[in-house]
Formats: C-alpha cells, sequence, structure tokens
C-alpha cells in the first residue's frame, strides 16, 4: 500500500469493454517522512469518489483487483481510500481537515 495525492484525472471515451465505468486519476506518491510528493505521476482506477488534491491509499498488482469496482479487470493500480489524518511517531503529520483549510 501506498500514500499519494491526488494531481489531475484521466478521460478515455474510447476504452476496452472491462474499463467502461471505472473512473481513472492521476496521482503522486507521498514520501511519508517528509510529506512531500516523491516519484512519478500513476494512473489509478478510483473506488472510493477521490477528487483533485485529495489524499489517498493505493494498492498495486492484484490487490488492485480485489475491489467491486475492479474485480476481473485489468487493473495495476486502484484508490482504496480517502484519507481523513496520518499519525506518525505520536505526530500528526496530515489532517484532511486542515489541509483543505489551506
Amino acid at each position: 500500500m501506498q500514500i499519494a495525492r491526488v494531481v489531475g484525472n484521466v478521460v478515455s471515451t474510447s476504452k476496452s469493454e472491462k474499463l467502461q465505468g471505472l473512473k481513472m486519476l492521476l496521482v503522486k506518491p507521498i514520501d511519508l517522512e517528509t510529506f512531500q510528493e516523491k516519484g512519478n505521476v500513476i494512473v489509478a482506477f478510483d473506488t472510493v469518489g477521490a477528487g483533485e488534491g485529495e489524499v489517498v491509499m493505493l494498492v498495486s498488482g492484484s490487490s488492485s483487483r480485489q475491489t467491486a469496482l475492479t474485480e476481473n479487470r485489468p487493473s495495476d493500480t486502484a484508490i482504496i481510500a480517502i484519507i481523513d489524518y496520518i499519525d506518525l511517531n505520536n505526530k500528526r503529520i496530515f489532517s484532511k481537515e486542515k489541509d483543505h483549510k489551506n
């Protein structure tokens, strides 16, 4: 599992039949030590109704095909949760409520 921020979306009107109805979002992984975005942007299927700017949890590989929306579909990465807050070493490093006020 990985934590990432939604940074955009992908629209495709022409796609494989098994991808019909799946929302695709662009996400960028977050380094939990610095809480900065790092690495490459990834395309992920949204299974929870996430939106741009939200911090989410991702799964990859066969785990991404374990949701009701992605089961038996050609998925490599799926968003499985929208994060409300993260505590690390007894310190709150992220709060959705605080993040959206800025």
